[in-house]
């Protein structure tokens, strides 16, 4: 929102939310209704491939979206290195509403304006003629408005909306007030109208036009340099002709320089142009990739998690990930999401790449993805396979001088590889330090039971974390219900024979108001818990939430410290600004500077207190409890 929010600043479709693309509806089904029903020669092809322009152009942003967002996060020639927050990515979450708008105006240019109906697929004298009037009035116009919009009075109203991204990222480009966008799309609307009333407009030169103008918006918001130098080189005049996104990301830091569209011809002309826009671009492209200090190794669950990847939809990535995907996803988008989750786990399933960077005090954190979901995991067949990829990203990470890997959900389990074991037994010599993340989580859990309980039911897979939340309970003097024999002959057997009790109760609810919970709970053991009773999981996938009467805990996972950076995303169905347990494990031993690695079958119960008061030192918060357990 612009600092003194002007007339015209808000969307009119605004509080329709996701429902505005019903808006477009009714002309797309109009407009292939007439083409198919239509005369031969009555046809309008151009009129029924508005929409698929509409289509063209999302996905054509979404492309850069992608791209800018994991190229940023290696850090090869990126441009500015400042972080991008939710405040960032709630603002430029309408990023379509222009494309929307512009879709509604090519319905009624093509019912109303002479010479836009039933065009032909190609015209050169067209196409010629939108490229000189692009280059020459849309230039000169753009220029000597957008100037106008740093005038203080219209700066405050409207422009200060997008100048409010200093780090800008593809979408940053089209995300303006609407009065602002009513101007653009009269000033980019000169080539074609012009064109249409001289009665040369053709398909392909208006899906160019409009395909050449949303490429370079994105490029020059895009934050890395990739324009090759040689091209300069071989025509030198082309500096003048075609700016670079280090050449706008200037107006963005500085504010009053660089005010050019796409051709900085004008603001060579008129003395505007930055006098670091030659050496910002060296430096970027000789920038290169980041090394970190920390890598939190991840997977996707479901296959609707690729719209929750930070990779994927921003405004999707910035919430919790559902527990149950949005109808508009399981029914509209299944196409689309089989053939991206096919990509992933076929063709690009045989590395694991960087998408997401944060800094933490003097730490790079990044986190990578092994393009597998949750069913591969459960397969025996593919866990050669996927521990083969985590091997390689440990040997990589480790000739790259990389402090600490955190393994998270399922890449680390006794099954797959021995709760991380495997890889070091493999590779004696390693320098990385190799962390499961189970000591912390076992200590968030601990500390996340209301103080003064006496008494904890648990249910759930006896994995390696319930092991060390059971032993430190018992040894705290808290009784430990089990209700099943089969965990509690395990734990007995482990040496965690205090404090703990095999529930012979056959009644259809248990007194204790406080349960630990992991996989393998099931519906009915639930429904036994007592009304207000608190869930409290120790596993890494959340349980179901059946009972409306009780109260359920996240998974272990703590608050990040306020100085943590770039924290733009959520962390699967964890909250804003809040990090698995997993994930911080790997933090606070880099923190800690520990040089052993804390994996494997085995768990030391009596350094839980140890982790736990480091990462408070190190400011991670706990999650607050329900007001009625604290």
């Amino acid at each position: 929102m612009a600092s003194r929010p002007g007339f015209l600043t808000e969307w009119p479709w605004s509080p329709l939310g996701g429902f505005k693309y019903l808006l477009v509806a009714p002309f797309a089904l109009a407009s292939m209704h007439s083409y198919i029903t239509a005369e031969e020669e009555e046809k309008d092809l151009g009129r029924m491939l508005i929409v698929a322009l509409m289509l063209w152009r999302m996905v054509h942003c979404q492309i850069w979206i992608s791209v800018s967002r994991q190229k940023t996060a290696k850090g090869r020639n990126k441009i500015v290195d400042k972080p991008i927050e939710f405040e960032q990515v709630d603002r430029e979450r309408s990023w379509d509403d222009q494309i929307i708008f512009n879709t509604l105006l090519m319905y009624l240019l093509n019912n109303k304006l002479p010479g836009s109906s039933r065009l032909p697929l190609w015209r050169l004298d067209g196409a010629i003629l939108i490229a000189l009037l692009h280059a020459g009035p849309v230039e000169f116009l753009y220029y000597w408005f957008h100037r106008a919009l740093h005038h203080h009075f219209l700066y405050s109203r409207y422009h200060s909306h997008h100048h409010s991204s200093i780090v800008t990222e593809p979408i940053t480009s089209v995300v303006h007030p609407f009065a602002e966008h009513i101007a653009y799309t009269l000033l980019f609307s000169i080539p074609i109208v012009t064109a249409s009333l001289c009665g040369i407009l053709s398909i392909v030169s208006v899906i160019a036009y409009l395909t050449y103008i949303d490429f370079m918006n994105n490029y020059g918001h895009c934050n890395f340099e990739c324009f090759p130098k040689r091209l300069f080189h071989l025509f030198p005049p082309l500096k003048f002709l075609c700016y670079t996104s280090s050449f706008h990301s200037l107006h963005h830091t500085q504010f009053r320089t660089n005010y050019s569209l796409f051709m900085p011809i004008y603001d060579y002309i008129y003395k505007t142009a930055d006098k670091c826009s030659d050496s910002l671009y060296e430096n970027s492209l000789e920038r290169e990739e980041e090394s970190p200090d920390v890598i939190h190794l991840t997977h996707l669950t479901t296959l609707d998690s690729i719209y929750q990847m930070r990779l994927g939809f921003p405004s999707f990535s910035s919430h919790p990930l559902w527990s149950r995907s949005p109808w508009y996803l399981t029914y509209s988008m299944w196409p689309f999401t089989l053939l991206v989750s096919f990509v992933l786990s076929s063709a690009l399933s045989s590395c694991t790449f960087v998408f997401e960077r944060n800094r933490l005090r003097n730490l790079t954190l990044h986190s990578h993805l092994l393009p597998k979901f949750g069913f591969h995991y459960k397969s025996q067949r593919h866990h050669k396979s996927i521990n083969d990829i985590i091997e390689v990203s440990i040997i990589e990470a480790d000739e790259k001088g990389v402090k600490v890997m955190s393994l998270g959900l399922m890449n680390t389990t006794e099954e797959l590889n021995g709760y991380g074991e495997l890889y070091v037994q493999k590779h004696p010599k390693l320098k990385i330090r190799l962390v499961d993340g189970t000591s912390m989580a076992a200590a968030v859990v601990v500390n996340s039971i209301p103080e003064g309980t006496k008494e904890v039911v648990f249910r759930g897979n006896l994995t390696k974390v319930a092991s060390a939340v059971v032993f430190s309970l018992s040894q705290k003097g808290v009784k430990v219900v089990m209700l099943h024999e089969e965990e509690y002959n395990k734990l007995i057997k482990s040496g965690a024979d205090k404090n703990l009790v095999l529930s012979t109760s056959n009644n259809n609810c248990y007194s204790s108001t406080v349960w630990l919970v992991g996989d393998g709970l099931g519906k009915e053991e639930q429904m036994k818990a007592k009304e207000g009773t608190l869930f409290i999981p120790f596993s890494q996938f959340p349980p179901e939430k059946l009972r409306k009467d009780c109260f359920y805990h996240s998974t272990p996972a703590m608050l990040v410290p306020k100085s943590a950076q770039n924290i733009d995303s959520c962390e699967n169905w964890l909250g804003r600004r809040v990090m698995s347990a997993w994930r911080i494990g790997g933090i606070v031993h880099a923190l800690e500077g520990w040089e052993e690695h804390d994996c494997g079958n085995t768990c030391n119960f009596f350094r839980l207190h140890a982790i736990w008061e480091a990462a408070l030192r190190h400011e991670f918060q706990p999650l607050l409890l329900p007001p009625s357990h604290l």
